[in-house]
C-alpha cells in the first residue's frame, strides 16, 4: 500500500483547532446550573399551574408567559453574573451589603417562600399516588419519612437520578403539543397579541405564573451553583450562554404544558384534579397518559421535597455563617439539621391539610408570586453596584429593563394581594 501524504497544516488552522476545543470543553464544565435553575419550575407546582392556566383560559397567558421568559432571563443572568463575578452566593451578598435589619428580612421571605414551595412538592407527590389509588395520608407521611432518611442517612446522589429520570416523563408535553393539533394560526396570536383580562381570577392565576417561573429558590441555586463550580469573570461569557438558553428551554416546555392542556381541556374551568391535567398527554401516551403523568409528577416532586429544604437549609447557615453539611449530626450542626428536618415535617402535614390539592399547589405558586418582587429588589440592587460587580454591573438600559420588571411584578402581587384581603371582608 502506497504511503499517504498530508499537506502541512496551515499554523493558523493548527492553532485556532485547540482553541475551538477547549472552548467546547469549557462550555460543557459549565453547562448545568442555568439548566437545573430554570427547569426547577417544572415541577409540581409549575406543571399544576400551568395546566390550569391551559384548561382556565386556553391560549391567553402563552402572551404572558412571554413576558415571563424575558423576566427569567434577565434574572437568572443577574443572579449567574453575581456567583461568577464574586464567588458567593445570595444571601451571603445580601449579608454582606445591607443592614442586619434588611439581611433577616430576606431571610424570613426566603423561609417562607421556600416552605411554599415545600408544601407544594408534597402535595405533587399526593395527588401522584392518588391517581394510582393510594390516599395522600399514607404516600405523603411514607416519602416525607423516606426523603429525610435518603438526604440524612443514604445516598442522596443516587435517589436523585432516579428522580430526575423520572421527571423526564415531562418531556412528553411538547411533543403532546404537536400531537394534539392545535389551531397554531390562535396559539401564535396568544403567544404575541395580549388577550389578557382584567378578572380576578386571571390575575390570580398570572402572578402564580410569575411565582412558579420566577421562584426565588432558582436565583439562590443558580448563583450559589456558579460560585461553587468556581466559574470566573474569564469563564462568564459561557455561563450566560447556559443560563439564557436554559430558561428558553425550560419555558418552551411551560408553553407546551399550557398548548397541550389548553387543546385538550381548553375552556373547562379550572383543574379540580391530577387526572384531568394528564389528560392533555392522551395524544402521546392514549390511555396511559395518567400513568405517565402520575411517574413524572412524582419524579418531579420527590425531586424537589429533597432539594429545596435541603437548599434552604444550606442558603439560612451560609447568611448567619454557621456550620452546614448533612454530614454533620444534629450536635454539630443543629441550625442545619433542624431546619431541614423542621421544612420536611411542616411542608408535608400542610400537604395533609384536606382539601383539592391542585388549589393548594395553586395557591403555593401565588404565595411565591407575593414574595417574589423582594427577592427580586434585592439582586437587582446587588447587581446594580459598582463596589460588589466593578465593570460588571448592570449597564443603564439592563438597570432599566430589571426595575420595570421589578415593578411590575410587584405591582400584580400587590393587586392580587388587595383582592384576596378584600375577598376575605366580602368587599369583592
Amino acid at each position: 500500500m502506497a504511503d499517504e501524504t498530508h499537506a502541512p497544516e496551515p499554523a493558523g488552522e493548527r492553532t485556532v483547532a485547540p482553541r475551538r476545543r477547549r472552548r467546547l470543553y469549557l462550555w460543557l464544565a459549565v453547562l448545568g446550573p442555568g439548566l437545573v435553575a430554570a427547569n426547577a419550575g417544572n415541577d409540581a407546582g409549575g406543571i399544576a399551574t400551568y395546566a390550569s392556566a391551559g384548561s382556565q383560559f386556553g391560549y391567553r397567558t402563552l402572551f404572558v408567559m412571554l413576558l415571563v421568559t424575558v423576566a427569567l432571563i434577565v434574572v437568572q443572568e443577574m443572579s449567574a453574573r453575581l456567583g461568577a463575578h464574586t464567588g458567593e452566593g445570595l444571601m451571603a451578598l445580601i449579608r454582606e451589603q445591607f443592614p442586619l435589619r434588611a439581611s433577616a428580612f430576606a431571610i424570613v421571605m426566603l423561609l417562607i417562600a421556600n416552605l411554599g414551595l415545600v408544601v407544594s412538592e408534597f402535595a405533587g407527590i399526593g395527588a401522584a399516588f392518588e391517581l394510582f389509588g393510594v390516599s395522600r395520608y399514607i404516600s405523603i407521611p411514607i416519602a416525607a419519612v423516606a426523603i429525610w432518611a435518603v438526604v440524612v442517612f443514604g445516598n442522596y446522589r443516587y435517589a436523585e437520578r432516579a428522580f430526575l429520570l423520572l421527571g423526564l416523563a415531562f418531556i412528553a408535553y411538547p411533543i403532546a403539543a404537536v400531537l394534539g393539533r392545535p389551531d397554531w394560526g390562535e396559539v401564535a396570536s396568544n403567544t404575541f397579541i395580549p388577550h389578557m383580562l382584567g378578572t380576578k381570577e386571571f390575575l390570580f392565576l398570572v402572578v402564580a405564573l410569575i411565582g412558579t417561573t420566577i421562584t426565588p429558590y432558582m436565583q439562590l441555586y443558580q448563583a450559589a451553583a456558579v460560585a461553587d463550580s468556581g466559574t470566573g469573570p474569564d469563564e462568564y461569557r459561557m455561563v450566560r450562554i447556559d443560563t439564557i438558553t436554559g430558561a428558553i428551554f425550560a419555558n418552551i416546555v411551560s408553553m407546551a404544558i399550557i398548548i397541550a392542556t389548553a387543546t385538550a381541556i381548553g375552556g373547562s374551568g379550572p383543574l379540580s384534579s391530577a387526572k384531568e391535567a394528564a389528560e392533555a398527554l392522551e395524544p402521546v401516551a392514549g390511555s396511559g397518559a395518567q400513568v405517565l403523568f402520575g411517574i413524572g409528577l412524582l419524579g418531579a416532586s420527590a425531586l424537589a421535597a429533597a432539594v429545596v429544604p435541603l437548599a434552604t437549609s444550606y442558603a439560612v447557615a451560609e447568611a448567619i455563617g454557621v456550620e452546614r453539611s448533612v454530614s454533620r449530626t444534629f450536635r454539630e450542626a443543629p441550625l442545619f439539621m433542624g431546619l431541614f428536618t423542621a421544612l420536611i415535617v411542616i411542608g408535608s402535614l400542610v400537604a395533609l391539610v384536606p382539601g383539592n390539592l391542585i388549589d393548594l399547589l395553586l395557591n403555593m405558586q401565588v404565595l411565591n408570586g407575593l414574595i417574589t418582587p423582594i427577592i427580586l429588589l434585592f439582586i437587582l440592587l446587588l447587581a446594580n453596584r459598582r463596589s460588589v460587580l466593578g465593570d460588571a454591573a448592570n449597564g443603564p438600559k439592563l438597570r432599566v429593563l430589571a426595575a420595570v420588571i421589578v415593578v411590575v411584578v410587584a405591582v400584580l402581587a400587590v393587586v392580587v394581594l388587595v383582592q384576596t384581603v378584600a375577598g376575605w371582608f366580602g368587599l369583592l
